[in-house]
């Protein structure tokens, strides 16, 4: 699995917001219609309503059925993703640290069967990757086996939050590491946390979760 670039509805929206905020489109003013915006953008009708909802989430663009879609402000503020992506590692590893045990401990609550398949298909193959020391694929399974806890949670926010945070941690796993050694290690201390996860036991997987980020194993 690679690491996840923009898609084409992402680029498009922050094209839309640069021409908002060079008062292309002003406050007030109809976007053309979805015709004219894929022609002008060079992409498909799902990637322009996909870019108009991202932006009236943002309450930048306010959609109007059988009216149109308007600018109701400029004020568009930095993603969280663009905030990141200026941050230092360890800036990132703080959040890492202070996310994983809350996730770990509600993904242990709201987990289903289809969750527990995920996580654990990922704990397979980051176990198969590390004997074999493959080591992007062992870091890409690293990282999606704790996203698939997150997206066990139940809260949408942590798990969006936590997925811009895991391609910053892959980041530096790709620059750090040339082997698998310490993922061969820790494999023991996964398997106990997704062994909490499954049987239903939030603060024994918090606690683990907490290990693994601290490398206490």
């Amino acid at each position: 699995m690679q690491i996840q670039r923009k898609t084409l509805a992402q680029e498009v929206a922050e094209r839309l917001i640069e021409g908002i905020t060079n008062d292309k489109y002003a406050i007030g003013e109809k976007l053309p219609i979805e015709p004219e915006l894929m022609k002008i953008y060079g992409v498909g009708r799902s990637s322009i309503r996909e870019a108009i909802k991202i932006l009236s989430i943002k309450g930048i663009l306010s959609v109007q059925q059988g009216v149109g879609t308007f600018v109701v402000s400029k004020n568009v503020e930095e993603s969280l993703e663009s905030q990141m992506n200026k941050a230092q590692i360890e800036e990132v590893q703080e959040v890492r640290s202070l996310l994983d045990s809350k996730i770990a401990a509600k993904a242990a609550i709201h987990r289903s069967e289809k969750d527990l398949k995920k996580i654990k298909m990922y704990l397979d193959l980051r176990d198969k990757f590390a004997k074999e020391n493959q080591a992007p694929e062992c870091y890409q399974a690293d990282i999606n086996f704790h996203v698939a806890i997150a997206e066990a949670c139940g809260n949408a926010l942590l798990k969006e939050i936590y997925k811009i945070a895991s391609q910053h941690i892959l980041r530096a796993f790709e620059s750090s590491h040339n082997n698998t050694d310490s993922f061969k290690v820790s494999q023991k201390i996964h398997t106990e946390l997704y062994n909490s996860i499954e049987d239903k036991k939030p603060d024994s997987a918090a606690f683990i979760a907490q290990q693994i980020v601290e490398k206490i194993y």
